[in-house]
């Protein structure tokens, strides 16, 4: 445990973070899961929405800094991919 009052107000800081990253990482994940999702499900249709709404989603946490910005638009370009492909069949 932290000893010094800085390292005590640091590992605080780090609590409060790694938390609200934490959530962000969970929505990113669950926004691209449910585009994955539709390819079994042959829900071609609603993918449109998903796919708009998955890449607000990377953005903003891209934004915050919770992933990088090459992590984002690769996250990014391989769902249009796959989205484009559930679209086209």
């Amino acid at each position: 445990m932290a000893n010094h009052k800085s390292a005590i107000k640091r590992n605080a800081q780090s609590q409060k973070r790694r938390l609200r990253n934490r959530t962000v990482k969970t929505r990113v994940k669950t926004a691209v899961k449910k585009i994955y999702l539709a390819e079994t499900s042959g829900a071609g249709a609603a993918v449109k929405e998903d796919i708009h709404s998955a890449q607000s989603i990377i953005d903003k946490a891209s934004k915050k800094g919770v992933l990088h910005h090459r992590t984002a638009a690769r996250k990014i370009s391989r769902l249009t991919k796959q989205a484009n492909k559930l679209m086209g069949s």
